[in-house]
């Protein structure tokens, strides 16, 4: 296997909104990325009970695939004081504390307003200890790589924003879609962090919207699969092994 490298890190605290670029995380057994889609927009009633939480599928939410104007936000997210900003063209709009009720409220208002005519019902902030609002039922960390990412530039004839995978870790040196060989491996991220590989992103239609501008601008799904008849990018993986991890570290089989 080519010796590849973590070139960039990211996690996404709401579901569906921007995403931290991280210079370092620690990856513990059996856990995502800290953080990661921690919290969810309930896009009207969708029975999460927050003392017993379980997966849910992703249309109960506010997210891409339904929802191209929440690309159109910057949010930022201050960890230590648990704050998420909300930006809209470089101004800031609202924020306040995703720990605290008065901060919800004051981010459901803006969204009931921002996202009128697409909702079921009003939007509520949901969040449970432990818990992450992922695509899958499992806690797993989401890989892409660059090399099959430059693939679907070429047969796409135009560049591909990275960010429209919303992955967890971005890497490159491996063979374009050699991570599909992978599934099953073990693979070592810097001195002592390990992930096994457990299997293979079908991609949806939130690929489709351009993470800067919101525009619902490409068929993704539709293009992987004409030229290469699947219409997966990417790997998801679980943490075995705990360590911290940075981009410039090398990733290895175990």
């Amino acid at each position: 296997m080519p010796t590849a490298t973590l070139e960039s890190i990211f996690r996404y605290p709401v579901k569906g909104l921007s995403p931290d670029q991280l210079e370092s995380v620690t990856l513990a057994p059996g856990a995502t990325l800290p953080f990661d889609r921690a919290w969810a927009i309930e896009n009207g009633p969708s029975g999460f009970d927050s003392q017993h939480p379980a997966y849910l599928p992703k249309i109960k939410f506010l997210m891409l695939m339904k929802n191209e104007r929440l690309a159109a936000l910057e949010t930022r997210f201050d960890e230590a004081s648990c704050t998420l900003d909300v930006f809209r063209h470089g101004k800031r709009v609202t924020g306040g504390r995703l720990d605290d009720p008065l901060g919800c409220r004051l981010l459901e208002q803006f969204f009931a307003a921002y996202m009128d005519g697409e909702l079921r019902g009003a939007p509520r902030i949901l969040r449970s200890d432990g818990h992450s609002f992922s695509d899958v039922s499992a806690k797993v960390v989401s890989i892409a790589s660059l090399a099959s990412l430059r693939e679907v530039e070429r047969v796409a004839g135009r560049p591909v924003h990275p960010l429209r995978f919303r992955a967890n870790l971005y890497v490159d040196g491996w063979l374009p879609w050699q991570e599909f060989m992978l599934v099953g491996e073990t693979l070592r991220i810097g001195p002592s962090a390990t992930v096994r590989v457990v299997a293979r992103i079908v991609r949806c239609a939130a690929t489709n919207v351009d993470p800067v501008s919101g525009a619902r601008d490409m068929q993704i799904p539709r293009l992987i699969e004409g030229a290469f008849g699947h219409s997966d990018f990417g790997v998801y993986a679980e943490v075995t092994g705990a360590g911290t991890i940075r981009p410039g570290d090398t990733i290895t089989r175990a």
